[in-house]
């Protein structure tokens, strides 16, 4: 007598959402998470070029590292709505291909179509969960953050007083030396890699800077630095001393520390400083990506006014605040020369918005 079929087991809604050295931290209900909505017949604002290169150089580092990646190869909370990490690349896939016919042939942006959107792809909408506000259950808290020019000096000097840090290069065949992650952002600025202190030349001085301009490039993850002899460059977040930032806890005071390294762009997402994404402004968020995952294509809706607008974006950085934050997003606004010309920008962008994740059908 044949056996009778055995259904395959329901996959539970419950979702542990972990912290970023992969701890659980709490768990939820993830269908309370989502639901399929599809979007108003709004503008979408977007920079199709950036937004190409950008999805272009996430789609890379899942190429490249994604077999390596721990991170990337989560599925996350999605998964409880059936999206497949398949899902997710078949997503970037498909944007660029739109895109590039789309700019190759010189035609209206279909991306900027919202009846397009409707079409080709399930829209879920994302509804925060907040442990720390209950009341925001309908859209997501917006942030936004920028890259900033200061000036900067290659030696110390009583204006330029405050170093970024390059830690040495990692040998392939030889443990790390993992000396750095004893150290706290207070012993660092007390001047224990400065002549004098006592792991002098264990690192090497990048830039000098005043220390606002520090706690910016702290901040931010990115700075682009004048120097005063003649020439500029970009630096960016290696390596920090495994120190979680705490939310709550002013800058100054705050224990992790991070070093640098100089790059030839704006970095985003990466496992290691060698293979961070190029990111550009106006098209990338920074978000969970342990738990929303790394290259959701994101869209916002922002509807101060009465009236409804949209634009169009990707998950490809992230940064401590986001671990975990299933509430979040942080909107890369620019490159700015000062906090005044970087307010101006930012007192344009809402504070709140909703937020849907978009997936090829």
């Amino acid at each position: 007598m044949p056996q009778a079929s055995v259904p395959a087991p329901t996959p539970s809604p419950l979702y542990t959402a972990v912290d970023e050295f992969g701890q659980p931290a709490f768990q939820i209900d993830g269908r309370a998470l989502f639901r399929d909505r599809p979007l108003p017949s709004s503008p979408i604002v977007t920079a199709p070029l950036k937004l190409l290169r950008v999805l272009r150089n996430t789609r890379q580092y899942f190429h490249e590292y994604g077999a390596t990646d721990p991170v990337v190869q989560r599925e996350g909370v999605l998964a409880v709505q059936g999206v497949s990490l398949t899902d997710v690349l078949a997503t970037l896939d498909f944007m660029i291909a739109t895109l590039t016919e789309d700019i190759s042939n010189k035609r209206p942006i279909r991306l900027q179509d919202p009846a397009f959107i409707n079409q080709h792809f399930r829209v879920i909408q994302w509804l925060p969960h907040n442990p720390r506000d209950r009341q925001q259950t309908q859209q997501l808290r917006l942030t936004n953050y920028a890259v900033f020019t200061h000036t900067g000096s290659r030696s110390r000097t009583a204006t330029y007083n405050t170093a970024l840090y390059a830690l040495p290069e990692r040998q392939p065949d030889q443990p790390e030396d993992t000396f750095y992650r004893q150290l706290t952002k207070q012993q660092v600025l007390a001047g224990i890699f400065e002549p004098g202190g006592a792991l002098h030349g264990r690192v090497r001085p990048l830039a000098y800077l005043t220390r606002a301009a520090f706690e910016d490039a702290l901040m931010q993850g990115t700075i682009l630095v004048n120097f005063t002899d003649g020439g500029s460059a970009f630096f960016n977040v290696d390596r920090n001393n495994g120190i979680a930032f705490v939310k709550g806890v002013t800058p100054y005071d705050q224990r992790r520390y991070w070093y640098f390294r100089q790059v030839a762009a704006i970095k985003g997402y990466g496992s290691s400083i060698e293979n961070k994404i190029n990111i550009e402004p106006e098209v990338t968020f920074a978000g969970d990506v342990w738990n929303v995952g790394l290259g959701r294509v994101v869209m916002i809706e922002d509807t101060r006014g009465g009236r409804s607008q949209l634009r169009l974006g990707v998950i490809a950085d992230t940064g401590g605040a986001f671990a975990p934050n299933l509430y979040q997003l942080d909107f890369l606004a620019g490159i700015f020369p000062n906090p005044s010309a970087y307010q101006a920008v930012a007192r344009t962008l809402p504070d709140y918005v909703r937020g849907y994740i978009l997936i090829k059908k």
